[in-house]
């Protein structure tokens, strides 16, 4: 009677966990539209599937096996033990800060040299001090055919131009400001997504960007120190960033060279973008125009010593906030990330306004307030409907 009980449960339980799978949507979400249904043949084979009866022995073993699996490590560990969970918050911790120092360090030095565009060359050529002596020693260099880097030159021209209209926003116009325009760039992700790759995203994650675009709209309105050059320059920098990842998503369909992961696949793009910017720098703004922004620096109370050390930071940390934000990913769920990401650009607002005290009107406060918060519902919506 005890083995007849044991398998009738066993087959309540099989025909249970199908029915439910029956209504998981291949996305992944279950759907309230989509029938319980189940062909007759396919209860029946559940049903009178004969069961295997292990001996003690082969039944250790396949639970051996099979803890094993589940406990098998992976890139986002799930066990909430405690050092995992120090860890994860000690790298989040490493990621604002690094954020706060690159944001204010590059405020402060092009107050004192209004120079944008050296100023982003030189942010991405110090990056190299950090990217070859790891290549030479704790980190396998990537390995680039010809036309491996033919490939990755749109991606790395979208990556300069992007870089470059941000740190001309952020020298015209206040910290909290660029960050709050920036806060856009999902909008047009979004709709590029849509036009060159044909890749629609279900209603809510649309509805989530209204808020975006809206309290983007009302900060900017509300603004004391707007500007159109700090606006525009958002902007493009959110298109450039948008279609970088249009480019590196058709890029990346092929493998692109060896040893190309999220972080030296950063590290190749960034030495790629200061190749390009270079000679742009040098054009539009020059040595003499440097040479005398660099003496009416030093004649405004400014030292050699603070200007170059204040440069080499701002560099040294964009470089830095970068590789943090790769490590934070692998070891988080996305949507942990996308929360993460959100609040990073609250705290960089706060600590901007703290830093330079940056007035805002109660309007331009709800106004930021409502784009961060519908970024994050966008990121949320986005990740849920995947």
């Amino acid at each position: 009677r005890a083995l007849h009980d044991h398998g009738a449960m066993h087959r309540s339980v099989v025909l249970i966990a199908a029915a439910l799978a029956a209504t998981v949507t291949p996305a992944g979400c279950f759907s309230a539209s989509r029938p319980l249904v189940m062909r007759a043949s396919a209860v029946r084979t559940l049903a009178t599937r004969p069961r295997v009866h292990l001996a003690p022995r082969a039944l250790a073993a396949r639970m051996s096996s099979a803890e094993a699996t589940a406990n098998a490590p992976g890139p986002a560990p799930a066990d909430g033990g405690l050092m995992n969970t120090l860890k994860i918050g000690a790298l989040f911790g490493v990621w604002y800060a690094f954020n706060i120092v690159y944001n204010i360090s590059n405020k402060k030095i092009l107050n004192a040299m209004p120079f944008p565009f050296t100023m982003s060359v030189m942010q991405l050529g110090v990056g190299l001090f950090y990217l070859l002596p790891a290549w030479l020693t704790f980190r396998a260099p990537p390995k680039l055919s010809a036309d491996n880097i033919k490939t990755l030159i749109p991606i790395a021209m979208m990556h300069a131009l992007g870089h470059l209209c941000t740190v001309v926003s952020l020298g015209a116009g206040s910290v909290s400001f660029t960050h709050i325009v920036k806060a856009a760039e999902p909008f047009f992700s979004t709709v590029m997504s849509a036009i060159f790759l044909k890749s629609f995203f279900p209603v809510p994650v649309y509805l989530a960007l209204l808020p975006v675009v809206g309290g983007v709209g009302i900060a900017s309105l509300t603004e004391l120190s707007f500007s159109w050059v700090a606006f525009l320059n958002a902007m493009a920098s959110n298109t450039a960033f948008s279609a970088r990842a249009i480019f590196s998503k058709k890029a990346m369909e092929k493998p692109q060279g060896e040893n190309m992961g999220a972080a030296n696949l950063y590290g190749v793009l960034t030495i790629m973008a200061f190749l390009m910017l270079l000679p742009v720098a040098a054009i539009v703004e020059g040595p003499i125009a440097i040479k005398a922004g660099w003496n009416a620096a030093i004649a405004g109370g400014n030292t050699a010593k603070y200007l170059i050390n204040t440069s080499l930071v701002s560099g040294l940390f964009y470089y830095l906030y970068n590789e943090v934000a790769f490590l934070c990913l692998d070891n988080v769920h996305p949507i942990t990330h996308a929360v993460g990401n959100t609040i990073k650009r609250v705290v960089i607002i706060l600590a901007s306004v703290v830093v330079f005290g940056t007035t805002m009107t109660p309007l331009n406060k709800i106004g930021s307030s409502l784009a961060i918060f519908g970024v994050l519902l966008y990121s949320l919506a986005k990740q849920y409907c995947k």
